[in-house]
């Protein structure tokens, strides 16, 4: 079993790091524990041009670093699997159907280099500029994106991005549809997966009968490096293009065996809300206030657990057929932020990341398998705490909204004070400071009961 991230940016999307190059990008995802990489941005022609100048074949379908661009790793990363790249573009569709303008972000799948440019060309020929953004804009229908991508090759495979996002999604509440048959018209069928988003975990989807035929994608979207492996997919399958696209469209999940997903609740979307006014809702909230904030009187942004609950039909979640693992993390960095009690971006927290990949190995596995009693061991019972309540779901998460991100809290404020007088008075440093149960109740797959909204 390995770790997929599929849905990434190069440094020639707009708004993103200008680290996002293939040797960084293979640096980090070592350090998440990333085996399969999307390249992202495969519709621009001059990262095109930069990945096979960078990128040599390994499996089918599949592309490794070139040892003339490895950068020298921290020793934790030497032993770490050899990262393979497989080509990904995102692509923006903007056209009036109906009364609304529809804005849709939509993932693409290319087994080659001939596919990607291919597309280029037929893309450039419509009249599209590809060279303004690694993520272009097209003036066009979703169906007709599909069937130009099908008409590039059958293999080309397409997914709808971070399906629920308000603003550029095809389920969006404020540009998209009410089904993915509705957006991509008589070529749905040719659509076997969605991706989740930041905003939203399957859990949500689960909840949704009309989403049951699609296998479900989790990505990270990252517009920086370090964002690699934020969301990941699990897959079980041998390492090339055909054997991944296939698990994917089959939606087996013994071959695609599930995903890894912050909590929905980090994402900047997922509650309902007016940022300027710093309002937040949950979908019971802005139906009491009419829609409206407040503060302002403007409607709030529309989130994403509002729209799953429009559209869900499915008391328990759980009753779906054919689920796929459905695993929760926060980042490292994150946790140890509380645990260290200074910024995730700080020196401190980085210095003790990159030690404890030292000792434990890639990020990812270690909040997902390493286990309790070996941090423990090591000297390490908080971080070991810190993790087993993230597994259990004891934390507590201020939800994000109309672009602000959540935030996350593993420790109760009073467990901090308790933490920081200790290491004040240099009792005890973080990695002995032993912590009770978790203060914060077990939380559910969805927070409430989206059947009984949709029916007040």
């Amino acid at each position: 079993m390995y770790l997929a991230d599929f849905h990434i940016h190069s440094h020639y999307s707009l708004a993103t790091s200008r680290d996002l190059t293939p040797e960084r990008l293979d640096g980090w995802a070592r350090a998440k524990g990333i085996e399969v990489l999307g390249t992202g941005d495969f519709t621009h022609p001059g990262w095109t041009r930069e990945l096979r100048e960078k990128l040599e074949p390994a499996e089918p379908g599949l592309w490794r670093l070139r040892d003339k661009w490895r950068q020298p790793h921290q020793g934790c990363l030497a032993n770490a699997p050899e990262v393979r790249f497989l080509l990904t573009a995102e692509v923006s569709t903007i056209r009036k159907r109906g009364p609304r303008t529809r804005k849709v972000h939509h993932l693409l799948f290319a087994p080659d280099f001939d596919c990607a440019e291919r597309l280029q060309k037929n893309l450039t020929d419509w009249g599209g500029n590809l060279t303004s953004d690694g993520r272009p804009m097209l003036g066009m229908d979703p169906r007709e994106l599909l069937e130009r991508v099908r008409s590039v090759s059958p293999e080309m495979f397409l997914v709808p991005a971070h399906v629920w996002t308000p603003w550029f999604s095809a389920l969006g509440s404020k540009s998209g549809f009410d089904s993915i048959e509705e957006c991509y018209g008589d070529l749905a069928p040719q659509v076997s997966a969605v991706e989740t988003g930041l905003s939203a975990d399957p859990p949500m989807l689960w909840a949704c009968s009309r989403l049951d035929r699609f296998a479900l994608l989790s990505n990270s979207d990252a517009h920086s490096p370090e964002k690699v492996g934020r969301n990941a997919t699990l897959l079980e399958t041998e390492r090339s293009y055909e054997a991944i696209v296939g698990a994917i469209r089959s939606g087996d999940p013994k071959r695609l065996v599930g995903t890894v997903d912050l909590f929905p609740e980090e994402g900047k979307y997922h509650l309902d809300g007016h940022r300027k006014c710093a309002v937040a809702f949950d979908p019971v909230e802005t139906r009491a206030h009419g829609g409206l904030c407040p503060v302002c009187g403007k409607e709030v942004t529309v989130g994403v657990l509002n729209r799953v609950a429009q559209l869900a039909d499915r008391a328990n979640p759980l009753d779906r057929p054919r689920r796929g693992q459905a695993h929760s993390v926060v980042p490292l960095k994150e946790i140890l932020s509380e645990i260290i009690g200074t910024g995730a971006a700080s020196q401190k927290v980085d210095r003790r990341y990159w030690e404890l990949l030292e000792v434990f190995g890639p990020e990812l596995p270690l909040l997902l398998w390493t286990s309790e009693e070996r941090m423990a061991e090591a000297g390490e019972p908080v971080l070991a705490e810190a993790i087993r309540r993230v597994r259990a779901r004891t934390i507590k998460v201020q939800g994000g909204y109309d672009g602000e991100f959540g935030r996350v809290r593993v420790f109760s404020d009073e467990e901090r004070t308790e933490l920081n007088r200790k290491k004040g008075k240099g009792e005890t440093d973080a990695s002995s400071f032993s912590t009770g149960p978790s203060p914060f109740p077990p939380r559910g797959l969805l927070g409430f009961d989206v059947v009984g909204f949709r029916r007040r």
